[in-house]
């Protein structure tokens, strides 16, 4: 999901919002979400998405391990969030494997951005950047060398959103047609994804040739290949270096 301006109409009632302008970001603290931000994260997200979430997601998103949930806080307020889950490659679904290159391996990770999002008050003082880019660290740390991608979905026509994603080296990856329902309006979406730790996209011609030799070397035939071949050359070399020898020993006496 995303957070900036959803509708060109809203431009009016973001103009009535005074902005805070925090000039640097040493001001900022981030800290990970818990039980007890419940209530104002539903608060922030209720200012920053057109969807509702139900009550069990944000008790997931504070509580649960699985989720990256990471807040910014100015003075003892949230003011802005990213929520993203760290999947293993088997566990997801079809249409989320195009993402990444099988020939990664099952126990590939992916990291899936659900939200991204800053109170209007505080938009435009890199906040949101702040945040995307702790997560990206985080994932392309030594720890975290197996998560090749980040991924998420964005509104179509989230233009504003496209555009900072795009800044942050995202590429649009595929078209989701009515993947959003918005007040009981099928919306278009885009997949944006960005590779890390040597990820790339599904089924290159070097994914071929990594699989296929991958393959090969389970069964052992690329070492056998090697050993015989390794065993043939100390085998027939003396023979080889003699005729080589004859040989120039003839025409040496030819010549002469």
């Amino acid at each position: 999901m995303d957070t900036f301006n959803w509708y060109l109409e809203k431009t009016s009632t973001l103009q009535q919002i005074k902005p805070v302008g925090l000039y640097d970001l040493s001001n900022l603290q981030l800290r990970f979400l818990c039980p007890q931000d419940i209530n104002e994260v539903n608060a922030l997200c209720v200012d920053c998405f057109p969807v509702e979430y139900p009550r069990s997601w944000y008790e997931d998103i504070t509580s649960n391990p699985k989720f990256y949930s990471l807040a910014a806080i100015h003075k003892s307020t949230i003011v802005g969030i990213i929520v993203a889950e760290i999947k293993l490659y088997i566990k997801l679904t079809p249409k989320e494997r195009e993402v990444v290159s099988p020939s990664a391996g099952k126990f590939t990770q992916v990291g899936y951005i659900l939200s991204l999002g800053v109170t209007k008050a505080y938009r435009r003082n890199g906040i949101a950047s702040l945040l995307l880019d702790n997560l990206v660290s985080h994932l392309t740390s030594a720890e975290s060398q197996n998560c090749k991608a980040i991924f998420l979905h964005v509104l179509s026509s989230n233009s504003s959103a496209i555009s900072f994603y795009e800044r942050k080296s995202f590429r649009l990856h595929s078209f989701h047609p009515y993947y959003y329902m918005i007040n009981g309006i099928n919306k278009d979406g885009f997949a944006y994804v960005l590779y890390i730790n040597g990820g790339h996209q599904q089924w290159m011609i070097f994914d071929v040739l990594k699989y296929i030799y991958t393959t090969v070397c389970e069964f052992g035939v690329v070492r056998w290949t090697i050993s015989k071949a390794r065993k043939a050359a100390r085998r027939f070399w003396p023979r080889i270096r003699r005729i080589a020898s004859q040989n120039t020993s003839t025409i040496m006496i030819d010549c002469s």
